[in-house]
Parts: C-alpha cells; sequence; structure tokens
C-alpha cells in the first residue's frame, strides 16, 4: 500500500524543498520586498506531511464484518443478521410429522406445520416482519434492531454484534370453553430478546440469545407466564455455499412446565437469491411462544420432526 505513494510522495519532497529554497532565496535578495507571511516556521514541516499521509494509510477505518449467518434464522431463533434495506424476503418454515410415526405416517411426511412470514429491512439497522402459522392458528410480529456491528480492520473495531428483537403472538385458535368468560388479551405473548454474536472467523460463528417471554394465559396455577430462556446458536461452513447449523434453547423451567428444551441441527445451502435450510429439531411449533414453551419432542424416542426453511428475496427499493 505504502509503495503506491512513494511517487507523489517524492514529488512533494522536490516541490516543499524547491519552495524553501526559493523563499531562502527571497530573503537573502535585499532587492526584494520580504512578506513575513510567506517566511518558513519550521524547517520539519516536509517530514510532518509525509507522516500524516503514510499515517492515514496505516489506520484505515473498521470495516463492517460481514455474514455472521447467512439467514436470518439460525433455525428457529432469530440470528443476528438483518434483511438488507429496502429488501423483502419471503420466507417459509416447513416442518412434517414426527419421524417415528413409521411407514404409516411414512415417517411424518403424511403430517405437516408451516409458517409463511414477510420480513422487511426498514434501515440497515431496522428490520420488521410478520407471519402465520397453522400451529394454533397463530400470527406474529417482530421488530430487530441491531445496536452493535461487529467491525476489524482499523480505528473503532467492535469486537462483536448486538441486535434487540421485540415480538408479539396471537392466538386465533378457538376457545377450549367457550362458555366461560374469555378475554381477547389472553390469546397474546410477548417475547424479547438482545442477540449476542461474533463471528469469530471465516467458517465458525456463534451467538447468544437471552430471551423473556411472558404468556397471558397459561394452563394452570403452577405454570408461570413469564419464562426466562438462554438460546445458542452456531455456524460452521463447509463450503463456499453450504454450512452446518445448530440451536440451542435452555428453559430452566423446563420440567415445572413439562417440557424439553428445543434443539435443532440443520444445513444452510445457498442457491442465488435463495436460501435453503434443511434440519431437524424436536419442535413442532414455529414461533417463540411454541419452541421455547411448549417443544414435546425428545430425540431419545425419535420424536423429532424433518423440515426445512426457504428464503427468498425481493429488491423492493434501491438504496440511495
Amino acid at each position: 500500500m505504502k509503495n503506491r505513494f512513494l511517487v507523489p510522495a517524492l514529488f512533494l519532497t522536490l516541490f516543499l524543498a524547491g519552495s524553501t529554497f526559493a523563499k531562502e532565496a527571497e530573503l537573502s535578495n535585499p532587492g526584494l520586498p520580504i512578506n513575513p507571511s510567506k517566511q518558513p516556521n519550521n524547517p520539519t514541516d516536509t517530514t510532518d506531511l509525509l507522516t500524516d499521509l503514510f499515517l492515514a494509510d496505516e489506520n484505515p477505518v473498521a470495516q463492517p464484518v460481514a455474514y455472521t449467518f447467512k439467514s436470518t434464522r439460525i433455525i428457529n431463533t432469530h440470528s443476528i443478521e438483518n434483511v438488507a434495506a429496502g429488501v423483502l424476503d419471503f420466507r417459509i418454515m416447513h416442518r412434517f410429522g414426527a419421524i417415528n410415526g413409521g411407514w404409516y405416517e411414512l415417517w411424518g411426511l403424511d403430517q405437516a406445520s408451516m409458517r409463511m412470514s414477510l420480513d422487511y429491512g426498514i434501515t440497515p439497522r431496522l428490520m420488521v416482519g410478520g407471519g402465520r402459522s397453522n400451529v394454533g392458528k397463530s400470527y406474529d410480529g417482530f421488530v430487530k434492531y441491531k445496536i452493535i456491528r461487529q467491525s476489524e480492520g482499523g480505528r473503532g473495531a467492535k469486537p462483536f454484534s448486538l441486535s434487540y428483537v421485540a415480538g408479539t403472538i396471537l392466538s386465533a385458535q378457538r376457545w377450549a370453553d367457550p362458555e366461560r368468560k374469555n378475554y381477547f388479551s389472553s390469546r397474546l405473548s410477548y417475547y424479547h430478546q438482545l442477540l449476542l454474536a461474533k463471528k469469530i472467523s471465516a467458517d465458525l460463528s456463534l451467538q447468544v440469545t437471552p430471551t423473556l417471554l411472558h404468556r397471558n394465559l397459561v394452563s394452570g396455577p403452577e405454570i408461570p407466564n413469564t419464562l426466562m430462556a438462554i438460546g445458542t446458536g452456531g455456524r460452521i461452513k463447509i463450503g463456499p455455499r453450504a454450512s452446518l447449523n445448530a440451536d440451542y434453547i435452555w428453559v430452566p423451567k423446563a420440567d415445572v412446565l413439562g417440557t424439553r428444551n428445543s434443539l435443532s441441527l440443520g444445513m444452510d445451502i445457498e442457491t442465488g437469491g435463495h436460501v435453503f435450510q434443511l434440519h431437524v429439531t424436536n419442535s413442532r411449533g414455529l414461533n417463540e411462544a411454541q419452541f421455547i414453551a411448549d417443544t414435546r419432542g425428545n430425540w431419545n424416542d425419535g420424536s423429532i420432526y424433518f423440515g426445512f426453511n426457504l428464503s427468498r428475496v425481493f429488491t423492493v427499493r434501491e438504496p440511495r
């Protein structure tokens, strides 16, 4: 990088040296008027200019790290990635029935759960999204804001990325007991998450996701309405367009709920404008209220679900 400045630096040195020589000649000639403003103040000015020139190149501004994950979802959980500003992401999350259903259920292929959603990037840091799932006849919406973006290679480098996600889930399922007084608020659940992620190398990314989930209606007085959970996720790149992904959600009160912690394993395959995710998980549900607080599948007995996520992006508004 310094070599490209060598020739301009030499010209700059000769120019300044010639200028200094001309000024000394002017001062030594009594026939010429002296202008004090043109007298040299510091003989080391040339060195300082060259030093500043080289330092500007040696200490550039840090550049953002790209592609910590290839999609806005690791598998179930949100990833640190945002949809680009002006881009619309149409996403299908599809999950078959339990694999231990055997040949009669064609190992789960006779059944299906699905969520369709649209996510949109408002700015490079802010995105919103919403979807509908046939599990629980539920609708959900969220907003994600990137607070810190990992960067490297210069001044102001950040060692990690941090985002905040807030979402609401509405269950539109018919009331189990329509005769009693039911409230619309009982259909609602809310969640808040911090996404803390780091791209450790070109092939390895990790994320931790502290989560607070609140459900207005639960099945009994012994079941807490508010739950804490910690999600973890990772990505290992295995090829130019493929990676292995995993996410795990630890719920400290899973025993009280009678549920299990969600564990999902999968593979990302990028094909042009698509990101295709194949996965196996013990969670049948497709939104945070379901796969955090209502995972029932057991990896040990084969009550796990094969599925896929498909993402297709469209540019709605060209970036300015």
